[in-house]
């Protein structure tokens, strides 16, 4: 396995436990009566998100953040590997991508600002990094 793999794997279980620290809190502020349902936002009052507390709903939105940002590192991943452009340049990336993204989430669930959109960049670029060295 390259190390772009085993870093992209490392990431998708990354976000197996952040769909956990959102479920979690989730479940335990709403309710099974509302987590369990069907989720019609007419019969719940709202969106669910908007009835967690604060740090829960951060946490709901790095957990999407996450899966916004993993397709296209999943792109890179593959490309890497595929091309067999693995260097020591797409591991760093590959590595640094995964470093950000756990740096994520407590600087999304704490507010951290402006931190969390420099966290947020440095796993973006280094995910465009990835693409652009694979071109090379």
């Amino acid at each position: 396995m390259t190390p772009e793999l085993t870093a992209l794997t490392l990431a998708a279980l990354l976000q197996v436990i952040q769909i956990a620290l959102m479920a979690v809190p989730a479940n335990l502020e709403l309710g099974q009566g509302k987590t369990l349902s069907p989720r019609d936002r007419d019969r719940l009052g709202g969106d669910l998100q908007d009835q967690v507390s604060k740090r829960t709903a951060r946490l709901y939105r790095a957990m999407n953040n996450h899966f916004e940002g993993l397709i296209l590192f999943s792109i890179a991943c593959v490309v890497v590997t595929l091309t067999e452009a693995s260097s020591p340049v797409t591991t760093v990336c590959a590595f640094a991508y995964l470093g950000a993204r756990v740096l994520y989430i407590p600087a999304y669930a704490f507010g951290w600002v402006p931190w969390r959109s420099f966290i947020w960049a440095a796993g973006y670029l280094a995910t465009a990094a990835m693409l652009v060295a694979a071109l090379l």
